[in-house]
């Protein structure tokens, strides 16, 4: 993909402003920033739910996959993860076969899916999420901080669950993180949004202490470790 001067302007204010970067096929870009900088509206341009100005070139045989940070449905309804895949299928057209072959992707106990979605883990909630966006056989996937209020053993999990799914399926992804962690180690390339611009590069050379600074505002801190 390829994207040149992109801007969204919403309710009168400049959201993004200017954000050019290109991605490789099969590749990991992660997308950091402050609140308010824009990430989700990102995505949501992206994939053209969002009104924006520049260019976005995607390869002609792209596949979206999305899971958003937040589902605009009910936890406390009475739905079971069963019935939550099914309505997908449905719609996707998916059989039987694909959506046993969605939850074997990311590790979900078929016993999990007669749980009602609103006593499921934060974990095994964004796993059937993650599952629902494969059930379109993507080979472009989309995540707004899919990690979100899972607590630490089950990021990791969940971290090592969509690096597993881009390798198996050459699929490219794009995620939304907080975790500078989880940049260093999947990712291939790196979009830092900022208030005051953008920048993108290869994680070692772009996240570097001035830049961090200058996207977040405030001086940080890390140190990388390389172990063989």
């Amino acid at each position: 993909m390829e994207v040149e001067g992109l801007a969204v302007r919403l309710g009168g204010a400049d959201v993004l402003r200017d954000v050019s970067f290109s991605l490789p096929r099969a590749s990991c870009l992660a997308i950091i920033g402050p609140n308010g900088s824009g990430k989700t509206v990102l995505l949501r341009a992206l994939i053209g739910a969002l009104p924006q100005t520049g260019r976005i070139a995607w390869a002609a045989d792209t596949v979206f996959g999305y899971v958003p940070q937040k589902l605009d449905i009910e936890r406390d309804l009475p739905l079971n993860g069963r019935d939550f895949l099914r309505a997908r299928a449905a719609l996707a057209g998916s059989s039987g076969a694909m959506q046993a072959e969605a939850l074997s992707s990311v590790g979900l106990a078929e016993e999990v899916l007669s749980t009602p979605i609103g006593s499921m883990s934060g974990g095994q909630f964004q796993r059937l999420l993650i599952a629902f966006a494969l059930l379109g056989r993507p080979n472009v996937l989309l995540l707004d901080e899919p990690a979100a209020g899972i607590d630490a053993p089950g990021q990791a999990q969940l971290n090592e669950v969509i690096h597993r799914l881009q390798d198996a399926r050459e699929m490219t992804v794009l995620l939304v993180s907080h975790d500078l962690s989880v940049v260093y180690q999947y990712a291939d390339y790196v979009l830092c949004l900022g208030r005051h611009g953008s920048c993108f590069g290869p994680p070692r050379s772009a996240l570097t202490p001035e830049m961090l600074y200058q996207v977040y505002g405030q001086p940080l801190r890390f140190h990388v470790h390389d172990h063989s």
